[in-house]
């Protein structure tokens, strides 16, 4: 995820898995996890879940306690990957229907041209950003521009079918986004949004 556009809690058990620490924990794991073969650095991942490298550093060492991540130095850097272990795959799986839409979401619409930005918004935004309320039966999508609908329709789908749930995409205007002043621009701006897609986050 390439940032938000409302500031969410940190400490705590995240609603999206209150089976985990932190919402900090939760974001490292499903980085590490969700990319299993890529080795991160913790300058990396302290930048892309925006803590300090010695939170990530912290993280990462309960982690390896735990036997789902591995890290071996090179030089000065200490690169981080996914372990093999017995543990690994079903809490990938875990943080894959939980925390891994923004990531799935992310990697999916990469191939649509036409997108100046992507964000999740509803009960999964809500959730991540800490409101209480029953776990996301489905994820909704806004995309800001001009995508080909056929190529942003498949790559919902196969969101869709890595994620497990169903993936609804609502498509608006720059101009929409910049400027509209419809009942639907009011309310998703007055919630939680999770941006997924986009260089920079672009405030309505």
């Amino acid at each position: 995820m390439t940032g938000t556009l409302h500031d969410m809690q940190r400490g705590g058990p995240p609603l999206l898995l209150p089976l985990l620490r932190s919402r900090l924990q939760a974001e490292i794991l499903t980085l590490v996890l969700l990319s299993q073969g890529r080795e991160w650095t913790l300058s990396e991942l302290a930048s892309r879940v925006k803590a300090s490298t010695s939170s990530v550093l912290r993280e990462v060492a309960r982690a390896e306690q735990a036997g789902v991540m591995t890290s071996r130095r090179v030089g000065n850097a200490r690169l981080v990957t996914a372990a093999a272990s017995p543990l690994t795959e079903p809490l990938t799986d875990l943080l894959l229907r939980s925390f891994g839409p923004g990531q799935v979401l992310a990697e999916e619409l990469a191939s649509v041209a036409g997108i100046e930005s992507a964000y999740l918004f509803g009960s999964w935004a809500a959730r991540y950003a800490g409101q209480a309320g029953r776990s996301p039966a489905d994820l909704d999508v806004l995309v800001i521009g001009t995508p080909d609908r056929d190529a942003l329709d498949d790559a919902a789908q196969r969101a869709g079918a890595r994620l497990a749930r169903e993936v609804n995409v609502t498509i608006r205007s720059a101009d929409w986004w910049q400027s509209g002043d419809d009942g639907f621009h009011t309310e998703i701006t007055r919630r939680p949004l999770v941006q997924i897609w986009g260089n920079e986050e672009m405030s309505p």
